[in-house]
This record gives C-alpha cells, sequence and structure tokens, in this order.
C-alpha cells in the first residue's frame, strides 16, 4: 500500500511540474520590409518550443510565444539573423543578406563602432 501511495504522489508530482512549462511572450525587431520577408522571418523560428511567431511588416516587430525549458530568445533571434535578418542582438552576416531577393533587402544602417565623448569640455 505504501508503494503504491509512493508510486501515484511520484506520478502527481512528474505530470505536474510537466503542466507548468515556462511559457512566455517577447516582442523584438526585426529588420525586413514584405511579405516574403515576414514568412521567411516566421518560418525560421518555426522550431522546437515556439509556440507562435507573428511579425509586422509595418511594426517591424516579432512577437513570439515559447517554452524558456527548451528555447532560449537568444537562440531565435540567431535563427532570424541565420535567414538574413538582422535583429538588435544578431546581425545577418553579408552572404546571407545579399542573397535576399530584392524586395526584401531592408536599410542596414551601420552602426558607429566607436561612441562619442560626452565629457567634452571648452
Amino acid at each position: 500500500m505504501k508503494s503504491l501511495r509512493f508510486s501515484l504522489v511520484a506520478m502527481l508530482a512528474f505530470l505536474g511540474s510537466a503542466a507548468f512549462a515556462q511559457s512566455k511572450t517577447d516582442s523584438v525587431k526585426v529588420s525586413g520590409n514584405c511579405g516574403m520577408c515576414k514568412k521567411r522571418i516566421e518560418a525560421a523560428v518555426k522550431v522546437d518550443g515556439v509556440t507562435a511567431a507573428e511579425w509586422s511588416a509595418k511594426t517591424k516587430m516579432l512577437t513570439i510565444s515559447y517554452d524558456t525549458d527548451k528555447i532560449k530568445f537568444d537562440d531565435v533571434q540567431r535563427k532570424i539573423a541565420d535567414v538574413g535578418h538582422d535583429t538588435p542582438k544578431f546581425k545577418a552576416t553579408e552572404a546571407v543578406y545579399t542573397k535576399l531577393p530584392g524586395c526584401c533587402k531592408y536599410d542596414r544602417a551601420s552602426r558607429p563602432t566607436k561612441q562619442p565623448e560626452s565629457d567634452h569640455k571648452h
């Protein structure tokens, strides 16, 4: 009887932890222009652990729901960069970016390599 009770408690504890997976929703800016970009970006993040993804060409924002136990948000952004679209954390390689169709080539404004000095005395 004790072993049956122990088994039941162990099984309930296991099922309970599975039911409380760490689901999270985040948004990130993703460079792109059009419907083809939308398809490419959303397809890039259709991986294990991602439950929903929606990119807006108007706002350039990707809203993504994912299981933090299965995938990290940085990994999601890296997958996007791997298909040619920049995020704040990861930039697509030039080789991948140049292979994008013409309508998908967004403005890749270069970031300054050095910040201007703010403690300038006159």
